[in-house]
């Protein structure tokens, strides 16, 4: 079983720019698809964005879509997130996940994850 680990958290202004990553270890990046969830204080924990095993497709939540850009590297058992624009509503803890089935980004359960990482957005 692998350990997923985030990083690149911080405090950033509204319009600026973080970019996420999260490491696998442990186990084998490419048999896993891989995602990004965040939970903001008071709310539920929402898919971000996902890409398959292979990066050859990606899906992203209707709120940060042209946003926020999912990418891997499966040599480096990493994923990462760019996220640019940022707005207050995107502060939030921000979670790496790996689902099981490699192209589990439409909704099947992702079975594990990492610790989280603060995002806040903030002037």
């Amino acid at each position: 079983q692998g350990r997923l680990v985030e990083s690149g958290g911080g405090l950033v202004q509204p319009g600026g720019s973080l970019r996420l990553s999260c490491v696998l270890s442990g186990g084998t990046a490419s048999s896993y698809a891989m995602g990004w969830f965040r939970q903001a204080p008071g709310k539920e924990r929402e898919f971000v964005a996902g890409i398959i095993w292979s990066g050859n497709r990606t899906r992203y939540a209707d709120s940060v879509k042209y946003r926020f850009t999912i990418s891997r590297d499966n040599a480096k058992n990493t994923v990462k997130s760019q996220m640019n624009s940022l707005e207050p509503e995107d502060t939030a803890v921000y979670y790496c996940a790996a689902a099981s089935h490699p192209y589990g980004i439409d909704g099947t359960p992702f079975d594990y994850w990492g610790q989280g990482t603060q995002v806040t957005v903030s002037s």
